[in-house]
C-alpha cells in the first residue's frame, strides 16, 4: 500500500476530510471550495466528532468521512500522527477500494505528513496471527491530498515511515506472541532471519557459550526453565563510519512468572509482553539498518523465561555475575535487572560512545508514571536530554528519576555485594541504581523503565491493545539525532 500525493481531487470510493471546532460549528479545512461552502450548513458535530456523509455533487467520492482535527499539548506533529490513525481505524479489516485524504487546509510541513503516514500505517495494525477469520484490509490507492509539501519530498518521508513503522509493528507482534509460540530461542532464529533481509548482523551464543562467559544471572534467572537461554547480539554500521557504537541493551524475559516468588494468577497472561526492551531494541536496529542511518549500533539481547520448578533460583540464594559482582536473589521475581547485569557489563567490551537499556522492569514505575511515559535514569546530563529531545520529537515521553546516593544503601546485602531488591520505597530507581553498579562511572548510560507504556490494557489512538512497540520511535529518533 502506498500513499500517493496529489495536489488536484480525483474520485474515489472513500474521501476523508477534517474539520476544527470554532465555537460550536464545525469549520471543514479543505481547499476544494464546494466542500468548505457545504461544510457550513452542517449542525455541530457531538460525540467522538466522526460523521459519515452520503454522496453529493460537493463529495468527491461514493462516501465521505469528516473527522476532527486536534492539535495535542501544543505538539507540532502529534495531532497528525493521531489524525492519520483516525483514517486508518475507518477502513481497517474492510475492503475500501480506493481512498482520498484531504489535508489541503492544513497545510501540512514535511514532519507532519511523515507523523500523518506514521499514524496511518500504525493505526491498520491488528494482532491477529492466531484468528482464522482474519479480516484483510483492502486498498486499492490512497491518495494524500496536500499541496504544501513537494511530491518528492512527500514520497521520501512516507518511505521512511512505512519502514520504521513495519519495524515497530515487529516489535508489537514479537510482543504479542505467547509463550508457547516464541522462546528463547524462537526469538533468535526470528532475528537471525529479520538481518538477513534487512541487512545487519546478528550472533547468537547458545547456553554452552553463556556458561563458558560466566554469564551467572541469565544463568540463574534460566535454572527453572525447560528453555534454553540465548544471547542476541545485532550489529549495523554504515559503510565507512569509524566512530564509537552506541550500544542498546533490551530485557529479554520472554515470559515472566516470578519464578519461585511468583506472581498472582490474575493478568499473568500479559507477562509475554516482558520482552518488550527487548523487542524494541532489536526493532530499532531493523529500522536504522533499513533505513541506512549513518552510524553504528550494537545491540544486545539476554533473553530467557523466568520460571518456577525443581531446579529454579531461590530467594535468598547468591550468584556472581559476568563483572564479578555478587548478588543476594532476595526476589526472584527482580529477574530483569540480573540479567541485564550481565548485558550491561558484556557491553563495555565495545568501548561505547553510550550505554542504553531498555527493560518493562517495575511496576513502580507505571505506578509512578502511568503509561504515558517511561521513566528515564542517567548517569550523564548530556544522554539524559538527548532522550528526553528525542522522546519529545517522537512523543514516545520518557521522565527523568534520580539516581541519588542516597538510594543506594536500600540495595545493600549483608552476605554479598548487593541484593536484587531494594524495598517498597523508590522501587524503580532502587531498580536503576542496581543496574548503575554495572557500569562505570566515566560511561555515558541510560536506563529507561518502559514498563508502563509498552503494553497496554486498552487502545488509543495509533496504540493498540497489548504491545505497543513503545521505544522504537524514540531510538531511531535519538539516533538520527546523532548523525
Amino acid at each position: 500500500m502506498t500513499l500517493k500525493s496529489n495536489a488536484s481531487f480525483k474520485p474515489t470510493d472513500l474521501w476523508v476530510g477534517f474539520f476544527t471546532t470554532e465555537g460550536k460549528k464545525p469549520v471543514i479545512k479543505s481547499s476544494h471550495a464546494p466542500l468548505v461552502s457545504w461544510g457550513k450548513s452542517l449542525p455541530a458535530l457531538a460525540g467522538d466528532g466522526l460523521r459519515w456523509i452520503p454522496a453529493s455533487d460537493e463529495v468527491p467520492a461514493k462516501l465521505a468521512i469528516l473527522t476532527e482535527f486536534k492539535t495535542v499539548n501544543g505538539h507540532p506533529t502529534e495531532g497528525f500522527r493521531r489524525a492519520g490513525a483516525t483514517v486508518a481505524r475507518q477502513v481497517r479489516g474492510k475492503d475500501t477500494g480506493t481512498l482520498g485524504i484531504d489535508l489541503t487546509g492544513l497545510s501540512p510541513d514535511a514532519d507532519q505528513v511523515r507523523a500523518f503516514a506514521e499514524g496511518f500505517f500504525l493505526g491498520l495494525y491488528q494482532f491477529d496471527l492466531f484468528k482464522s477469520d482474519r479480516k484483510k484490509t483492502s486498498l486499492s490507492s490512497v491518495f494524500l491530498y496536500q499541496s504544501t509539501v513537494k511530491d518528492s519530498v512527500v514520497k521520501k518521508v512516507v518511505a521512511e515511515a512505512e519502514i520504521l513503522t513495519d519495524s515497530q509493528i515487529w516489535a508489537r507482534n514479537l510482543v504479542n506472541r505467547p509463550a508457547n509460540d516464541l522462546t528463547a530461542t524462537g526469538l533468535a532464529k526470528e532475528v537471525s532471519e529479520r538481518a538477513g533481509k534487512s541487512g545487519f548482523q546478528c550472533t547468537v551464543l547458545d547456553k554452552k557459550k553463556i556458561k563458558s562467559l560466566k554469564m551467572g544471572g541469565l544463568l540463574a534467572v534460566n535454572k527453572g526453565s525447560a528453555n534454553e537461554p540465548v544471547f542476541i547480539i545485532a550489529e549495523y554500521k554504515s559503510k565507512g563510519y569509524h566512530k564509537a557504537p552506541v550500544a542498546l541493551v533490551g530485557k529479554g524475559v520472554m515470559f515472566d512468572t516470578g519464578g519461585i516468588s511468583i506472581k498472582p494468577s490474575a493478568g499473568m497472561g500479559d507477562m509475554k509482553g516482558d520482552m518488550a526492551g527487548a523487542a524494541a531494541v532489536l526493532a530499532t536496529i531493523d529500522a536504522i539498518a533499513r533505513l541506512g542511518l549513518t552510524g553504528h549500533v550494537i545491540a544486545l539481547v539476554p533473553a530467557t523465561d523466568n520460571m518456577p520448578s525443581g531446579t529454579a533460583q531461590c530467594p535468598g540464594d547468591i550468584i556472581t555475575t559476568l563483572s564479578g559482582l555478587t548478588v543476594e536473589v532476595d526476589n526472584t521475581d527482580a529477574e530483569g535487572r540480573l540479567i541485564l547485569a550481565d548485558a550491561l557489563h558484556y557491553a563495555k567490551q565495545y568501548k561505547p560512545a553510550a550505554i542504553i537499556d531498555l527493560a518493562t522492569l517495575t511496576g513502580a514505575c507505571v505506578v509512578a508514571l502511568g503509561t504515558q511515559a517511561a521513566g528515564l535514569m542517567s548517569n550523564q546530563e548530556p544522554l539524559q536530554t538527548a532522550l528526553q529531545e528525542a522522546g519529545k520529537t517522537s512523543y514516545e515521553r520518557v521522565w527523568p528519576l534520580p539516581l541519588f546516593d542516597e538510594y543506594a544503601p536500600q540495595i545493600k546485602s549483608d552476605v554479598a555485594d548487593i541484593k536484587n531488591v531494594g524495598g517498597r520505597n523508590a522501587g524503580a530507581i532502587t531498580a536503576g541504581k542496581f543496574l548503575q553498579r554495572f557500569v562505570d562511572d566515566t560511561q555515558p548510560w541510560a536506563h529507561i523503565d518502559i514498563a508502563g507504556p509498552s503494553y497496554l490494557e486498552s487502545g488509543d489512538h495509533y496504540l493498540p491493545k497489548g504491545g505497543t512497540g513503545f521505544g522504537v520511535r524514540l531510538l531511531v529518533q535519538y539516533l538520527k539525532d546523532r548523525q
